[in-house]
């Protein structure tokens, strides 16, 4: 039985030694078996921590064909492809013939008898596979710092010596490519993204693998279409050889397979490129754009031959990998504490929003609200918050939004300038030249928070571009889905994004409620009382405790008793006696959501008579907040 260092380093050895058993064997199945090996070893107590992580640890310091492990969004998948499963090679010398598995490898060994009878083709899918999409620094230092307990070391391996005296031809493109751009180009990315770089910026564990978006180098092949701009990490290959139909566009991912980096898969590209140059195009099956996109190199962009994987409910590394109910001990102690927490987070959350505590009930709402089914084309569960009156003093959307970003896990902000709105790429479009889905900075991973600031809004005009990006946003708002432009059609992609908008006055896009600020601080000392607000460290216990809060809210289940539901319509009947129009069945849906998060906020499953209680006064109060504003801004809509 291999040792666990052995299946972690040499993952290949166990996979050829069941393949060589196999021959003497009439009912094989040795692939059946070498993945339930690996399953089982994963499965096995905190073993999938020992797997180095290409998301945590740098390249050159991973050794080739060992295996890893990436958290990862599919971003496109491409055409099957066919390969060698099985192949017979010949020593020159002996004229020995030897069966080879060609499985789970990009190159074969010397001496392949082409015209051997017992060469089998095969079939696998290729995923192209990119970090998860605004994954927070928080995450990816408490991730870092995980792997390398798990280890007991900071780097995977001491067997291995990475040899780094010269930079990589690929990398010298790559600052070649960054040199060239325009300065307008890269002055947009800095605005798109500036809050995140604030509190983001010193992430330098992964600096060699920083690469510029598909946003800004958009000519250049070295291009590793990451849907956000100014995003780090690598990007895989994901070779896929069984049960690929099961896989979605966007699923978020933890991929256990054998790392491929073999110098070869660049020469083999090199010589696509400079053969595909004199061939007649109709004898060619790609393009050399499309070749350069499927075969870079593989320095940047390595292998990875699926081993194993599993969905990502979420990304938080403070939560353990198994589901809730699996884990009762967890849960219940976790549940037990989270009234008391509800109260802390609720604290901070108004001294936030400048006093308001009103406010902050709602944005505890918003934080932990999900979309965790669909009735036709509703999305259940969604609930965007408009948070207007917010001031423009202190730059406070900005610092709204850092605040955000230290307590979940994946998030965006979106200043909606007239300049991003004109120039970004929002939706994904189908590139039928290179034949890839080109990324937008829609395609995001479920749970993401997008952060929408309004107070950019300036005058001019909005081009074509601007008004399908608004566009966008509104359907992502209302229906929760991005309508991929694949040029002569659009395809609908469900999605389950957080989107929290700031703003002055009303917002210009929908939203699932609205709840206007009443700072409890003068405007002149607005900006004096933003620099009091306390910014935790990023890895501090409260906030860890906050994190914790949030994730376990938004994965509990929920249910309302007959007995409540019966109460629930009582109300409603009871409510529009008097005035029909002071209840309709929106009004109804809405205090429905508020009344199920605020019941998962404190840490209730199921739906009480003093929860719905709460939930109808609460509107009640937001009801005449509104009012009260519309009163004294008529002009408001």
């Amino acid at each position: 039985m291999p040792s666990t260092r052995d299946w972690i380093d040499n993952p290949l050895e166990v996979v050829e030694g069941m393949f060589a058993a196999s021959a003497n064997d009439p009912n094989p199945g040795w692939e059946a078996k070498a993945l339930e090996f690996f399953k089982e070893k994963l499965n096995e107590k905190d073993c999938h921590t020992l797997v180095p992580s290409v998301n945590d640890i740098p390249l050159h310091y991973l050794k080739p064909n060992s295996l890893v492990r990436f958290r990862c969004l599919i971003q496109d998948m491409f055409d099957p492809e066919f390969y060698m499963g099985v192949y017979e090679t010949v020593d020159p010398s002996s004229d020995t013939k030897v069966l080879r598995c060609g499985k789970y490898k990009d190159v074969t060994e010397c001496g392949v008898d082409m015209n051997s009878n017992n060469i089998v083709t095969s079939e696998r899918q290729t995923f192209y596979c990119v970090p998860v999409p605004g994954e927070n620094p928080w995450v990816k230092e408490i991730s870092f710092s995980y792997a390398c307990s798990a280890a007991g070391r900071v780097l995977p391996s001491t067997s291995y010596v990475p040899s780094r005296q010269k930079r990589s031809y690929e990398e010298d493109e790559d600052m070649d490519s960054m040199d060239s751009q325009p300065q307008k180009q890269r002055d947009q990315i800095a605005g798109a993204q500036s809050p995140a770089e604030l509190n983001g910026g010193g992430d330098n564990k992964r600096q060699e693998t920083e690469a510029p978006s598909s946003q800004t180098t958009a000519g250049s092949h070295l291009d590793l279409n990451f849907p956000l701009p100014g995003e780090k990490g690598p990007s895989c290959l994901v070779k896929v050889y069984e049960d690929w139909d099961s896989f979605k566009l966007n699923e978020t991912l933890e991929v256990f397979g054998i790392l491929s980096v073999s110098p070869a898969l660049s020469a083999l590209a090199d010589d696509k490129d400079s053969s595909s140059s004199l061939l007649d195009p109709a004898e060619s099956m790609e393009t050399a754009e499309e070749q350069r996109v499927h075969c870079p190199p593989a320095s940047l962009v390595p292998r990875l031959h699926m081993l194993y994987a599993r969905p990502v409910s979420h990304n938080n590394p403070l939560l353990p990998c198994a589901a809730l109910e699996d884990n009762s001990a967890f849960l219940s102690s976790t549940l037990s504490e989270m009234a008391s927490v509800r109260e802390e987070f609720l604290a901070y959350l108004t001294h936030v929003l400048l006093g308001d505590a009103l406010a902050a009930e709602y944005l505890i709402l918003h934080l932990i609200s999900n979309v965790y089914a669909r009735r036709d084309v509703l999305p259940l569960g969604k609930f965007t918050l408009n948070l207007s009156g917010c001031p423009t003093a202190g730059a406070y959307t900005e610092r709204l939004y850092q605040i955000v970003q230290q307590l979940v896990p994946s998030s965006f902000y979106l200043g909606m300038s007239l300049q991003n709105m004109n120039q970004m790429r929002l939706v994904p479009k189908k590139d039928y030249v290179a034949n890839r889905l080109v990324s937008g900075a829609l395609q995001l991973a479920g749970n993401t928070s997008l952060f929408l600031d309004e107070t950019k809004l300036e005058q001019g005009q909005l081009d074509p571009t601007g008004v399908r990006n608004v566009t966008a946003l509104g359907n992502l708002i209302s229906w929760q889905k991005v309508d991929y432009d694949f040029n002569y059609h659009q395809m609908e992609f469900p999605c389950n994004i957080n989107v929290l908008i700031a703003s002055e006055g009303r917002s210009l896009l929908p939203s699932d409620c609205q709840i206007h600020i009443h700072p409890q601080v003068a405007p002149e000392l607005v900006s004096e009382y933003l620099s009091s607000i306390h910014m935790h460290p990023q890895t501090s216990s409260q906030l860890n405790k906050f994190r914790l809060y949030l994730s376990v809210a938004r994965l509990l289940d929920y249910n309302i008793s007959d007995e409540v539901t019966k109460e629930v319509e009582d109300d409603f009947v009871d409510m529009r006696k008097d005035d029909p129009q002071s209840m309709s069945a929106e009004d109804l849906h809405r205090m429905l959501v508020v009344a199920r998060l605020l019941s998962l906020s404190s840490g209730q499953t199921s739906l009480t008579r003093d929860g719905w209680q709460k939930a109808k006064h609460m509107e009640l109060l937001r009801s005449s907040r509104m009012e009260q504003h519309k009163s004294v801004n008529g002009n408001e809509p």
